[in-house]
């Protein structure tokens, strides 16, 4: 499929002025973009507004479960705000926010760090940053970063599972088609019959078996919906983050194009697209969309418009898809 700059009055606005491009591959988010499933949220505001009230949750991962899920209904709307701007983030980010915070709080104690480090690696993850080699600081601070935010991303995923994805997931078994969002697999088949390789990408882990073929709870929720994953198939592909490695998803989609022979210089190649967000944005999915920038951030983050890919192939820098014709394609259903 190639992709040419085009501009029609009240459909699409051309934004960005580009060369014909052939699109060899797409990036789509999977929660809230294709799936329903994960009410990831609360959760992840659960464990974030936890952690910057009370501190380091016990040693103990049973335990510390079993003390955060009873507080999970007092939900820190600070913490709200920011899971709901950090979506797309690493969720080994997240957690460093929430230790951040809880340093900058007190709550968190007997550790000396640099305040205005500190502050601008909180303002730099608020502005959808995710690495932070540059800044020298004591190894404490960076010990307490490297071992709790993965402990934090497993009990967050124990809470994901508790508080609402094991029931929405025995659902989506009996019922898939009510747990994909409306248009989704119409919207893959397409770009699939167009010759574009699908790829889902996503920040939650994605583990892999012995042979080195996808498994865990992301998995289980890909198959239940429906969506068939392996060479030449509906998916080419499933990638995601792990437990211990800070992967963002820019680095994620550097990597599948190169492991994958599609580019050999990222930074002046062409072939890829994104799909990101769509239903924040309309109904369902549609090939002239691409990933719109994200609601202004509330309270103490600061607005922005973070876009999830660079910019070669990223249609939401291309063109600006109208409202009119957003409504246009509400309900298009899942058939072909």
């Amino acid at each position: 499929m190639r992709i040419v700059p085009v501009n029609l009055p009240g459909v699409v606005e051309l934004v960005t002025p580009f060369e014909p491009r052939e699109i060899l591959c797409a990036f789509h988010d999977i929660d809230g973009t294709h799936s329903l499933i994960r009410d990831w949220v609360p959760p992840m505001a659960l464990i974030l507004g936890w952690v910057v009230e009370h501190g380091l949750p016990p040693s103990d991962r049973a335990e510390a479960f079993e003390r955060i899920f009873s507080a999970r209904d007092r939900i820190s709307e600070a913490a709200r705000s920011f899971a709901v701007e950090s979506a797309g983030l690493s969720g080994l980010t997240q957690m460093e926010w929430a230790l951040r915070c809880a340093l900058e709080a007190g709550t968190i104690s007997g550790i000396s760090f640099d305040r205005r480090i500190n502050r601008e690696i909180l303002d730099g993850i608020e502005h959808g940053r995710e690495l932070f080699d540059g800044y020298e600081e004591p190894a404490a601070v960076r010990q307490l970063v490297r071992e709790y935010a993965p402990e934090l991303f497993r009990i967050y995923e124990k809470l994901l599972l508790a508080m609402s994805r094991d029931r929405n997931l025995a659902a989506a078994r009996r019922e898939p088609e009510n747990w994909r969002v409306p248009g989704s697999m119409r919207f893959l088949r397409e770009l699939r019959q167009a010759g574009i390789r699908n790829y889902f990408v996503t920040g939650a882990v994605v583990e892999r078996d012995r042979a080195g073929n996808p498994s865990g709870t992301m998995f289980e929720e890909i198959s239940a919906l429906g969506y068939e994953i392996g060479p030449g198939r509906l998916l080419e592909g499933l990638v995601g983050s792990s437990w211990q490695e800070k992967l963002p998803k820019r680095q994620i989609m550097l990597n599948l194009c190169r492991n994958s022979g599609f580019l050999r210089n990222i930074c002046s190649s062409s072939g890829m697209a994104a799909a990101k967000s769509l239903p924040e944005w309309s109904s369902a999915p549609s090939p002239s969309a691409g990933c719109p920038p994200r609601l202004p951030g509330r309270g103490r983050f600061t607005p922005h418009s973070r876009p999830i890919s660079f910019w070669t192939g990223t249609l939401r820098s291309c063109f600006r898809l109208s409202s009119l014709q957003a409504a246009s394609v509400s309900g298009s259903g899942d058939t072909p």
